[in-house]
């Protein structure tokens, strides 16, 4: 008797990044930590003081996470250039978010760039060199209220 095929999961890690994209588009900030390994590494070389440059195991990159949609609201990535490596399992990733910062109703704008590396449909590795000088000052405000 014929089964029905189960969805299948992104192949490459170029496909993984941007089911990754369409989850925080729909808020599914959840459904995006789904997308990392069981022990999956996040990396944040340029995290301000206070902020953790190394996060370790999809739970803790869970916990990190949590509040994220509760303070900015993604509505658009309009700008993203996928760059494949010598490293079939690596990808660079430029993009650009827009949206708005939840408490204050703001403008939310900031570019990216990403190393990501993925193995058996999961991120294994991503490496994010946002620049904490453009965060906005709304964002800042309603983080720290």
């Amino acid at each position: 008797m014929p089964t029905t095929p189960a969805t299948t999961p992104a192949t490459t890690p170029a496909e993984l990044f941007r089911d990754g994209v369409k989850r925080l588009l729909a808020n599914d900030v959840a459904g995006w930590v789904d997308l990392f390994a069981e022990d999956g590494v996040a990396e944040f070389p340029f995290a301000p003081e206070g902020y953790p440059r190394r996060i370790e195991g999809r739970a803790a990159i869970g916990e990190y996470l949590r509040g994220l949609g509760a303070h900015v609201e993604y509505r658009a990535v309009p700008d993203m250039k996928i760059h494949e490596t010598a490293a079939p399992e690596t990808i660079v990733v430029e993009f650009r978010a827009t949206g708005r910062v939840v408490a204050t109703d703001g403008p939310f704008d900031m570019s990216y760039v990403a190393v990501v590396t993925a193995n058996d449909g999961r991120f294994t590795h991503y490496r994010d060199y946002w620049n904490p000088l453009a965060i906005p000052d709304s964002l800042t405000e309603a983080v720290s209220a």
